[in-house]
């Protein structure tokens, strides 16, 4: 019987980095059994896939690391979002529980039916979401232990159009979006995040997309840990939907890297 894949993977960097870069939606990998609870065929999955996948981030993330003078650690979901979204709260705190996209999503980002009525997420919950939430958790624990901070840079993309699921899609819809958080994002961290990605078109703040991610266990906390949202827009390194990456893709791991090093010092 064949051992499956990994749901995620932490990829070391060096000792000395205090760096965790997080990749959660850059996978399309559905477990057979999950795929068998979604109310999609196999194009429609395919299609749905193309709008949600934060497409390339993974190596975007790769590349920034192997550019960066002191390394970062990445922790990289191997797994789609459809499976579990593991930057969503499980709980009625989830503000996009009402778009049917918590943390099992139940509809598209066009509102169709995903998963039938009366779906229990429980199951997906503890068999996929707490053991990331877990080893998340320990990683940034990690790096607060090895050199007494943690900075989670959370790596993502999004569409040049809205699609109808975004609560807040509204606003302006820059090259970069930094998401930030009043608790974990200080004033350098963001300085440091402008000044990298200045020469990739411009950045703006919490729009479309806002907020951070950490580990609950350090959420409002411990102001050790900084964190900052990095939305890359995907005009500007590939092609709409689910394309390939195009050569966007190195200008945007050369300025990743640069704020690596920026706040790893």
């Amino acid at each position: 019987m064949t051992e499956a894949p990994p749901a995620f993977d932490l990829l070391p960097g060096a000792g000395a980095s205090p760096v965790v870069l997080h990749v959660p939606h850059a996978a399309r990998r559905i477990p057979p059994d999950v795929r068998a609870g979604l109310a999609l065929d196999d194009g429609e999955l395919a299609r749905e896939l193309d709008h949600l996948t934060d497409a390339h981030t993974d190596a975007l993330a790769e590349a920034a690391a192997g550019l960066a003078a002191v390394p970062p650690w990445r922790f990289v979901n191997r797994l789609s979002r459809l499976v579990v979204d593991p930057e969503r709260f499980p709980d009625e705190r989830e503000e996009m529980t009402a778009a049917g996209m918590g943390a099992v999503y139940t509809r598209t980002t066009h509102g169709e039916v995903l998963r039938p009525a009366g779906t229990d997420p429980e199951p997906l919950i503890e068999r996929y979401f707490r053991p990331y939430a877990r080893a998340m958790t320990e990683a940034v624990a990690d790096r607060l232990a090895a050199t007494g901070r943690a900075v989670i840079i959370d790596v993502h993309s999004y569409p040049t159009a809205r699609l109808p699921y975004e609560l807040h899609g509204e606003g302006p819809r820059p090259p970069v979006c930094l998401g930030t958080d009043a608790f974990h994002t200080p004033p350098g961290l963001l300085a440091a995040a402008r000044a990298a990605f200045a020469g990739c078109g411009g950045t703006g703040l919490d729009s479309p997309f806002g907020g951070t991610y950490v580990p609950l266990e350090f959420y409002g906390k411990r102001a050790e840990v900084g964190a900052l949202m990095v939305e890359i827009r995907r005009d500007t390194y590939m092609t709409e939907p689910g394309g390939p990456a195009g050569a966007g893709l190195t200008r945007l791991a050369r300025a990743l890297a640069g704020l690596v090093d920026a706040v790893s010092g």
